[in-house]
């Protein structure tokens, strides 16, 4: 499977992890945010009030970039079991606003090797397990953009 959103037609026949990823009927994916037509703010998923202004229905649904910023992470050791730890749980700030909340990979998971602000991108592969009934989801990350 493909890695970016402008290249991930693989993604048809998964379903969308979260309800802010959608998968178009190309098979192209991309996270969903809404727009405040009155104050401009801009927020991950779908909303019907604006957190900033709190005007009412004044929102918009808009595709979210794929390039951020790294606003803040934590070192995970300990998890789930079946989650291999160490993995970077990590906060993105994208460009053009909204904040999203992800995996950071193909970094090391050392305070060393990460530095906030770093540019990162959203990166889109199918998640690494089914559930119950054998449904398979397509899911997002982070890496960092070189």
């Amino acid at each position: 499977m493909s890695s970016t959103a402008s290249n991930n037609s693989e993604a048809t026949g998964l379903l969308p992890i979260a309800p802010f990823l959608r998968i178009s009927d190309q098979g192209e994916a991309h996270l969903e945010g809404s727009r405040c037509k009155s104050c401009g703010a801009v927020f991950l998923g779908e909303r019907a009030t604006c957190s900033k202004c709190t005007t009412r229905d004044q929102m918009e649904a808009i595709e979210l970039s794929n390039r951020g910023e790294l606003y803040v992470y934590s070192i995970v050791f300990r998890s789930f079991p079946g989650v291999e730890v160490p993995y970077v749980s990590a906060v993105v700030d994208l460009e053009g606003g909204g904040t999203v909340k992800g995996t950071l990979l193909n970094v090391d998971p050392d305070p060393e090797k990460i530095r906030m602000g770093m540019p990162v991108e959203v990166i889109y592969r199918k998640a690494p397990r089914k559930d119950a009934e054998g449904n398979e989801y397509l899911t997002y990350y982070f890496q960092p953009r070189g």
